[in-house]
């Protein structure tokens, strides 16, 4: 795994559990995006020092989503069972599924395979295999739809 690509995935994790702040506390982006700057993003917390972080990366992906957060709602939704609803999403899926929807749109730049592996990635952090495939078959819909492949 290269610097760049470690400091990405780290990017993704932290871009994930701000989205959740965000959605759960409503925190404005501006201010989210600073307390993250200045307190969580490569910190020393209780003696564990998280990994360094490609801050831009984190910034463009928090603010992308929720710029385009109802497009990226409405790609997930598309996508979802007959029966089943956002609302029955966990919230930290959600994020993880909206963060993933939002790569697939925007960052061209970033392989498929790559978007979709490292939300996985994220998922196992908080959810079993059965919900990390799910992850997985969901965001190849999307990437399917956006890009074509």
């Amino acid at each position: 795994m290269t610097a760049k690509s470690n400091t990405r995935s780290t990017a993704r994790l932290a871009a994930v559990q701000a989205l959740f702040q965000h959605d759960m506390e409503k925190t404005p982006v501006p201010r989210l995006l600073k307390e993250f700057h200045d307190h969580r993003l490569g910190a020393e917390i209780e003696d564990a020092q998280y990994r360094p972080v490609e801050v831009d990366f984190f910034d463009d992906v928090v603010v992308g989503v929720s710029e385009k957060r109802d497009e990226i709602d409405a790609l997930i939704s598309g996508k979802l069972a007959s029966g089943w609803s956002m609302g029955r999403l966990d919230k930290t899926m959600l994020q993880i599924l909206r963060a993933g929807a939002f790569e697939l749109m925007a960052r061209d730049d970033v392989p498929t395979g790559t978007v979709i592996t490292e939300y996985v990635d994220v998922a196992h952090a908080f959810f079993d295999k059965k919900d990390s495939g799910f992850i997985n078959g969901l965001l190849d819909a999307i990437a399917k739809q956006v890009r074509g492949s």
